[in-house]
């Protein structure tokens, strides 16, 4: 007959082993000594096919008791260790409440967005509304409305970013990311009588990038249409809002012959200071010219009774050109150090 362990001998001893357990470890070691699978309570439960059949039972119910009370030891000590290192990381990430708050730092609004702001309250200034729209555009509005023809380089897979939807791809019909905010033009007129004043600000895609160029930009087009507008209107109109965006009234403009497929005639506006580091330097600054009667269809207007003019700028060349800024990438580089200097 194997000999019986003593109850009180055993719990007496496990409990002083399982008390001194200062972490966890320690106190899997200590369960495994008396609890795993070669412990001193295992080895005497294993034991019990040795004994009589009469005895089993009563030695078995004895052992199991001696379990249950190492178990519980166990799981005491263990939560006493849980609430040590609560107690140890509330002291060391205690807060003195009697120190003055931190507070937190007061955010900025980008460059970029203040300078949408000044373009549409100096435009709102003067009757212009201001419309937004989808960026992921449908080809008709974006080209086909603008009369810009199926052989146009703007509709190339290398200046445009087409979108794949279904079993129509952007180039025959369907979907691109907006090359510029013209087709904001488009809907605004179709949906409204003239007289037309409006700019549409906003994001715009092309394949482009570089120390002045990004693949993703922000453009303000403008549009006024009525039937006795002439391009001395947008001649004043534009001279007007370059003055009043840099505050100051030595600004110089001049138009050069140009091209596009939705004015005719079309011009470049190019503009200098009188002083200043840019001082005698001819900047251009936005494209423009006089709506071509074929747009003016597509809006649904009547070109022998209403014409009108239309602008083109892009944001961060005016912002470049205010805050004195060299490296178009600096707007999106989300480097605080830049973006502080615009915090009002």
């Amino acid at each position: 007959m194997a000999t019986q362990v003593d109850a009180e001998t055993l719990l007496s001893e496990a409990g002083e082993v399982i008390a001194a357990a200062s972490d966890d470890a320690a106190l899997a070691n200590a369960k495994a000594r008396y609890l795993g699978r070669d412990g001193v309570l295992t080895r005497e439960m294993k034991s019990l096919g040795r004994l009589a059949p009469a005895e089993r039972g009563p030695e078995g119910k004895r052992l199991n008791g001696i379990k249950q009370r190492l178990e519980a030891l166990v799981n005491e000590r263990e939560a006493a260790l849980s609430q040590m290192r609560l107690e140890q990381q509330l002291a060391a990430e205690a807060v003195d409440v009697t120190l003055p708050g931190r507070g937190l730092g007061s955010g900025g609004l980008h460059p970029i967005t203040l300078t949408i702001e000044r373009i549409e309250q100096i435009f709102g200034s003067i009757g212009f509304d201001v419309a937004d729209g989808p960026e992921i555009e449908e080809d008709f509005f974006n080209f086909t409305a603008l009369n810009t023809p199926e052989n146009h380089p703007a509709r190339s897979m290398h200046d445009t970013f087409y979108v794949d939807y279904g079993d129509k791809r952007g180039e025959d019909g369907g979907l691109l990311l907006r090359t510029h905010t013209s087709p904001m033009q488009i809907r605004y007129a179709r949906s409204h009588q003239p007289p037309i004043r409006v700019i549409a600000p906003g994001r715009t895609y092309r394949v482009d990038s570089d120390a002045t160029h990004s693949p993703m930009f922000h453009q303000v087009e403008g549009l006024w249409i009525d039937d006795a507008i002439s391009l001395t209107d947008l001649k004043s109109v534009y001279a007007d809002f370059l003055r009043r965006f840099f505050e100051r009234d030595d600004i110089e403009l001049r138009f050069r012959p140009s091209y596009f497929p939705f004015t005719e005639p079309s011009a470049e506006i190019d503009m200098r200071f009188g002083d200043g580091p840019l001082a005698g330097r001819w900047l251009e600054v936005s494209g423009a010219g006089q709506v071509h009667p074929q747009v003016v269809r597509n809006i649904g207007l009547d070109p022998e009774r209403y014409i009108g003019f239309a602008f083109g700028s892009g944001i961060e060349r005016l912002a470049m050109l205010r805050y004195g800024i060299g490296d178009l990438r600096l707007f999106f580089d989300n480097d605080l150090r830049f973006l502080q200097q615009f915090s009002r």
